[in-house]
């Protein structure tokens, strides 16, 4: 059986200008810059998702930022999925994890949503965990600041190069998910 090529690619975050570039809002910045780097403008509105549609290494591809907030990130996926017709194997989540650290990216495949309420939205909304995932490590909080003051703060400015390079090694493990398939994007970015 072959492989589905990935045809949603959904990064999530939460929106509005407070939220910009706080670690939470990682798959935002990282579509952002697929955007740009494939040309895709992301500026449609439908069912409370801004979205992109276009084409890269003759694949068909969507982009999108789910408006919902990020533990609300579900059904404005999937409807999005719906309308399409993309199934969920189809589909790629770009999302900021506690549980990597800084400066590390994985590629998952399936799986449990790790505690991270957005990734549960949308496992309650597909009633399937079957999507793959990249994970951008944002790392634990330091000295026993709370989870949630840790994700929704700014990255801070002595982090901005490495948080430039992980999003430059998003847009690789991306395109190489697109170019050659899921197996070889795992192998060469875990």
């Amino acid at each position: 059986m072959s492989e589905k090529k990935i045809c949603l690619i959904a990064g999530l975050g939460n929106p509005g200008d407070r939220y910009n570039r706080t670690r939470h809002n990682a798959g935002f910045m990282v579509i952002d810059i697929i955007s740009n780097h494939f040309n895709i403008p992301v500026n449609k509105k439908k069912f409370n998702n801004i979205y992109g549609l276009g084409v890269f290494e003759d694949n068909k591809i969507i982009l999108a930022k789910p408006q919902n907030y990020m533990n609300l990130s579900g059904p404005p996926v999937l409807a999005l999925a719906k309308f399409y017709k993309i199934s969920c194997e189809e589909i790629l989540i770009i999302h900021d994890d506690i549980d990597i650290d800084f400066k590390k990216i994985k590629i998952k495949m399936k799986g449990g949503d790790g505690g991270h309420k957005g990734i549960h939205s949308l496992i309650e909304a597909f009633q399937s965990s079957d999507f793959a995932r990249l994970r951008f490590g944002i790392g634990r909080p330091e000295h026993n600041r709370p989870v949630n003051k840790h994700v929704l703060s700014v990255f801070p400015s002595e982090d901005e190069k490495y948080l430039q390079s992980m999003l430059t090694m998003s847009v690789d493990a991306v395109q190489t998910l697109l170019c050659f398939g899921k197996s070889v994007c795992m192998n060469r970015f875990n």
